[in-house]
């Protein structure tokens, strides 16, 4: 059974911000695959999330037009906000990595960073099947697996950065990004906890 078929926009928008998060996720972990895209990154970060917040105006303005819509006005409301937060950490973490002027990387960072562009993956491909609720239960269970893995590696990561000492300067740099990726994993598993539980109401 799928979601009532109402105003089909709304699934259009929140495809396309969520295509805005894996991209701009893939941009951040090449940040930490190569430093010196650093700057260009950052960038193209900043464009894709004002691209989310104009999205997520154009959802949030469309729930005052719309007579009937697909499913509930305050879900709809939830589900744009929760993506938004999630490139709102993505770009966040990017500038603070362009404030402390990332020169060099840790594996830790690379590993963090790429769950989160698999996460933001698997956000983008269940927002897209929306009206499929096995889908979306499938979709949820994959991004909290996800988030349990970037919360082992991040769990391990601060554990080594304490126990192998040097700067602390860098030591305090390096745990801020890792929190902000994690933030950013956490942020995901959020997302896919609003879905199911959108899917959950509408089946």
């Amino acid at each position: 059974m799928q979601l009532i078929p109402r105003d089909g926009q709304f699934y259009g928008l929140f495809s396309d911000i969520a295509q805005r998060l894996s991209g701009s996720a893939a941009l951040l972990h090449e940040i930490f695959q190569d430093p010196t895209r650093l700057e260009a990154n950052v960038a193209k970060i900043k464009i894709l999330e004002h691209e989310a917040d104009d999205l997520t105006h154009e959802v949030i303005d469309r729930i005052d037009r719309t007579f009937v819509t697909p499913f509930d006005r305050e879900d709809i409301h939830t589900l744009a906000s929760e993506l938004d937060d999630v490139i709102d950490l993505i770009d966040g973490t990017a500038r603070r990595a362009d404030i402390y002027r990332l020169k060099t990387t840790r594996p830790a960072a690379m590993q963090l960073a790429d769950v989160l562009v698999r996460a933001t993956k698997c956000v983008e491909d269940t927002v897209r099947s929306m009206k499929d609720p096995r889908a979306v239960n499938k979709g949820g269970i994959g991004i909290k697996e996800l988030e349990e893995e970037g919360d082992g590696i991040y769990h391990a990561a601060m554990g080594a950065l304490f126990d192998e000492g040097g700067d602390p300067v860098e030591i305090i740099k390096l745990k801020e990004l890792y929190d902000k990726i994690e933030d950013a994993i956490d942020q995901c598993e959020d997302v896919g906890n609003v879905l199911q539980s959108i899917s959950l109401k509408n089946a």
